[in-house]
C-alpha cells in the first residue's frame, strides 16, 4: 500500500482548489492500494481521510506560509509519497492548481496602477511565494509536476526549465452524474421564479469569489451592451458593494441577481443558459469543468486554462480578460444564434464528459506507481 500525504492549507467551502483537493481525495480514497493522509492548517470537510492539522505559531501572511511549510516538511519522512498543493519546497510531487505566482501578479498588474505594482513589488508575501515557487521547482527531490492545464505546463517549462519529464497533465476531474444537463430539468424553472428572471430571457452564470481576479467588472459591462440578458452573479467577495455599485451606474441592476457564497452551484447552473468568466488568470477553474458538464457553453479568457477545451462558437467563446467590447462581441453572436443553442450544449456536455473522477483517479494512482518503481529501479 502507498502511504500518500496531501497538502493544502485551509479549506474554503467555496474555493476551486479544495474542492479539488476534495474530490480527489474521496476518490483516493476509495482505492486499496492508497493509504492516504492530508496534511492541514485547518480542514472542515474530514471525509473519511486521515486528517493531520498542523497549526504553528505566525503573525502575518508571509510567516504563516514559512512556518505551515516548515511544520510539513518536518513530516515529509513518513510517506512513501508526498503531493503538495502548496508551493513547499522537498515534497515529491507539486500539483500546480495555483498556476505560477509571477505570471498571475503580471496579470494583475495590468489592472492596477504603477505605484500599487510597485508596492506590490515590496510585500513579504508575495517575495516569500515567488522564492518558494523558485526553490521548489529547483529542488532535486522533486520527481513531478502535476499541471491541470497545458497553459500552465508550458508557462513552467519556460520559466523554471523543468524538463518535459516531469511534467504531466491532469485534468480536473467532475461528477459528471451530479454535474449533468438533468440539472435544467430539476431547477431552471423554479430558480428562475425565485430570483424574478422570465423563464425565456437569455441568463448567463458567474460563479467564483474573487471578483476582481475573475471579472465581475467585465461581466457587468458586457451585459450593459445586450439588453433583455440576465446575469446571477454567485460567490463571495468583501467588495461586493462596490460591484452592485457599478451595476446600478450602467443601469443594469434589474438584470443583475448578486447571490453571495452559495454551497451548492447546480442550481445557478441548472437556471443558466451559459456560464461566463473573463477571468484574469485561472489554471483551470473547477467552474469551467461544472458547467460544460451541465451542458453551458463557456465565455472565457486567454489565460484561463478552460479555453484550449474551447473550440470557438462550438461549445463557446475565448477572449482576453480585459476585451469588453470582444466578449460583447462574442455574446451578440451567441445571442443570434439561438437557434443553435441545443447544439451549443450538447456539444459542451460532450467536451467534460470523458473526464470523470474515476479518470482522474486512475491517472493519478498509475502516476505514483509509476514514480515508486522509478525510485526502486534506482
Amino acid at each position: 500500500m502507498i502511504r500518500l500525504a496531501i497538502v493544502r492549507q485551509k479549506y474554503n467551502p467555496h474555493g476551486g482548489a479544495e474542492r479539488f483537493v476534495s474530490r480527489a481525495l474521496k476518490t483516493l480514497c476509495q482505492r486499496q492500494a492508497l493509504d492516504v493522509t492530508l496534511l492541514t492548517r485547518d480542514w472542515q470537510d474530514s471525509g473519511g481521510w486521515h486528517c493531520e492539522k498542523l497549526r504553528p505559531f505566525h503573525l502575518g501572511r508571509a510567516w504563516r506560509e514559512k512556518a505551515f511549510a516548515h511544520a510539513a516538511q518536518k513530516q515529509f519522512h513518513r510517506f512513501d509519497l508526498v503531493q503538495s498543493h502548496e508551493r513547499i519546497p522537498g515534497c515529491d510531487i507539486f500539483r500546480a492548481g495555483d498556476g505560477v505566482h509571477a505570471v498571475w501578479l503580471e496579470q494583475y498588474a495590468r489592472t492596477q496602477t504603477p505605484l500599487a505594482n510597485r508596492l506590490r513589488g515590496y510585500s513579504p508575501f508575495h517575495r516569500h511565494i515567488l522564492a518558494a515557487e523558485r526553490a521548489m521547482f529547483a529542488d532535486p527531490k522533486l520527481k513531478m509536476v502535476i499541471c491541470n492545464s497545458e497553459l500552465v505546463r508550458r508557462q513552467i517549462a519556460t520559466r523554471f526549465h523543468v524538463p518535459a519529464d516531469k511534467l504531466c497533465v491532469i485534468y480536473n476531474g467532475v461528477d459528471t452524474e451530479a454535474f449533468s444537463p438533468k440539472v435544467a430539468e430539476k431547477y431552471r424553472y423554479i430558480q428562475r421564479q425565485a430570483w424574478g428572471i422570465p423563464q425565456h430571457a437569455p441568463l448567463l452564470a458567474y460563479v467564483g469569489s474573487g471578483y476582481e481576479r475573475k471579472g465581475v467588472s467585465v461581466c457587468l459591462q458586457v451585459i450593459a451592451r445586450a439588453a433583455d440578458t440576465y446575469l446571477v452573479i454567485a460567490g463571495h467577495d468583501k467588495a461586493r458593494k462596490r460591484y452592485e455599485q457599478q451595476a446600478a451606474a450602467l443601469g443594469v441592476s434589474e438584470r443583475v441577481r448578486f447571490l453571495g457564497a452559495v454551497n451548492d452551484v447546480k442550481p445557478v447552473y441548472g437556471a443558466a443558459d451559459a456560464l461566463i468568466l473573463p477571468t484574469l488568470y485561472d489554471p483551470f477553474p473547477n467552474v469551467c469543468v461544472e458547467a460544460l458538464a451541465c451542458g453551458l457553453p463557456v465565455f472565457t479568457s486567454t489565460m484561463c486554462g478552460a479555453a484550449e477545451w474551447i473550440a470557438e462558437g462550438d461549445n463557446g467563446w475565448v477572449r482576453d480578460a480585459l476585451d469588453v467590447d470582444g466578449f460583447a462581441a462574442a455574446l451578440i453572436d451567441w445571442l443570434n444564434r439561438r437557434a443553435d443553442w441545443p447544439a451549443l450544449r450538447a456539444n459542451a456536455r460532450a467536451t467534460a464528459k470523458p473526464f470523470t473522477l474515476e479518470r482522474m483517479g486512475q491517472e493519478l494512482e498509475a502516476l505514483y506507481a509509476s514514480l515508486l518503481i522509478t525510485e526502486q529501479d534506482e
